[in-house]
């Protein structure tokens, strides 16, 4: 959305659930579903006494985060003590870190719009938290229910620099960096079940101004297109308020996703509002060269390098390779398809077609389909080959979900292979000659338009297995050589 005279600066606070098996603090477990307040302890209730032990998985997690998205982290980083007082926050304060984080100074770097204009936007720092509670406002009338299954659970916030212009930015910024930690195997980043949440810094101000104008917190979202929807409306609020004459409050904002609105929510804190001070039961977090270099060897290859090496390894047209790289398991089923079968581009067209389609009909995940990389290869060896046509194909590949079997197997039991044999081939085409005299003789005359549908009935007679190909050929040698056309 735009607005006459007025730009859109962004930036944006991302906050991950790292995915450990335990709490950060305690080892209560994070599994999400879980009857409400049953993943709890005095640790993460906030209970006179024990003690927190930091999770040194989730320490791993969020350096690599870190380190993958370009940051220096540091060897030395402080837990803080971030004070506010809601229902679910049951200490007073949550622990996060503050002016000593565990990375700073990165970079995200993506494309966006309907041209991928190539975009770069600065990570101001990555730095380590626990999670609050929920508060429950639709279980009871009148009253509001607490669940602290969340409370302690693992996370890191990612804070960009103001450095988007667009909805559309935003949202194409939030597309890379979801990719970037599924990749890293950081998080499932499950934006529905909370492990993925963003609240967007917005702020208005005239075109070619550099001074930025007073922002706005955006909170209550959960999907991309809410991010997208929410900051379009709160632009054309701003905008309209500055036309006016009238200036921006400072403020927190809710979005109302059903009502499509955005409604203020309090005044927005600044640091000094929190009363920060280090925690005094965690020692500093060190890091040491070791640990550094070790976490570093884990970083995988990630979306934007593959990208680039299938589009100049397999010549794939840009399209094809988002959707191939559009998750990691993904990818490295098409690759290995790829691997065991000559055509890339084949391979590519059969992992984006029907495979994702027996993905999306079925409702499982690549893990789940009976189809291995090595399997689907040989599939596609037979139609190669010219042993199967493409519809043939299709059955047999529908076989193989249901029951694991080779292509081959299926392809023999079913009768599905394809024939080459010239005595077989002549059998089906005198049965078509004899049944389709007409036909044949307009066509033996010289009427040549009439191949395509003599080599149509002969596919229906032999029930699709004559290779069409040398059907074509054999019907081509009735014809009179020097015929005209009809």
């Amino acid at each position: 959305m735009s607005a006459p005279g007025y730009e859109m600066v962004v930036g944006l606070e991302v906050h991950v659930q790292l995915k450990t098996r335990t709490k950060v603090f305690c080892d209560c477990s994070t599994d999400f579903g879980a009857p409400p307040n049953s993943n709890t302890c005095p640790v993460c209730l906030g209970l006179p006494g024990p003690l927190p032990v930091l999770n040194q998985r989730a320490v791993e997690l969020a350096a690599r985060s870190a380190l993958a998205l370009g940051c220096t982290l540091h060897s030395r980083s402080i837990f803080a003590r971030k004070h506010y007082f809601y229902p679910d926050l049951p200490k007073g304060y949550q622990i996060s870190q503050y002016d000593q984080p565990l990375a700073t100074a990165g970079e995200l770097r993506f494309t966006t719009g309907p041209e991928r204009e190539p975009r770069r936007v600065a990570i101001t720092r990555v730095h380590m938290e626990e999670d609050a509670g929920k508060s429950i406002h639709d279980r009871y009338p009148h009253a509001s229910a607490i669940d602290l299954n969340r409370a302690g659970v693992p996370l890191i916030e990612i804070v960009s620099e103001p450095d988007l212009r667009s909805s559309g930015e935003a949202r194409d910024y939030l597309r890379e960096l979801k990719l970037i930690l599924e990749y890293l195997e950081v998080s499932d980043a499950n934006m529905e079940e909370g492990s993925l949440r963003v609240d967007a810094n917005i702020s208005t101000r005239e075109q070619g101004a550099n001074a930025l104008g007073t922002k706005t917190e955006i909170k209550n979202m959960n999907s991309f297109s809410a991010v997208e929807r929410a900051l379009d409306a709160e632009f054309a609020r701003q905008s309209a308020l500055l036309t006016r004459g009238e200036r921006v409050v400072q403020q927190t904002m809710l979005w109302d996703a059903a009502r499509n609105q955005i409604r203020p929510a309090r005044s927005k804190e600044e640091s000094h509002d929190y009363r920060y001070f280090p925690d005094p039961d965690l020692p500093p977090l060190v890091l040491t060269d070791a640990s550094i270099a070790s976490i570093t060897a884990e970083i995988p290859e990630l979306p934007a390098a593959r990208r680039e090496r299938l589009r100049t390894t397999f010549a794939l047209g840009a399209q094809d390779i988002d959707v191939l790289t559009s998750g990691r398991a993904l990818a490295d089923y098409y690759e290995a398809v790829a691997a065991g079968h000559s055509d890339a581009k084949a391979a590519a067209a059969w992992v984006i077609g029907d495979v994702l389609a027996a993905l999306n009909h079925e409702r499982i995940s690549l893990a789940e389909l009976r189809v291995e990389p090595a399997a689907l290869g040989r599939l596609l060896d037979l139609v190669r080959d010219g042993r199967l046509s493409r519809n043939a194909a299709k059955q047999v590949f529908a076989t193989m979900r249901a029951t694991g079997e080779p292509a081959l197997r299926i392809a023999e039991r079913e009768g599905l292979l394809q024939v080459s044999d010239d005595a077989a081939l002549e059998g089906w085409i005198d049965s078509v000659w004899s049944r389709h005299s007409a036909e044949a003789q307009r066509f033996a005359a010289g009427e040549q338009k009439l191949l395509g549908v003599l080599v149509g009935l002969v596919m229906k007679e032999s029930k699709g297995r004559a290779d069409p190909k040398r059907v074509n050929q054999l019907l081509a040698s009735r014809a009179a050589p020097s015929a005209g056309g009809g």
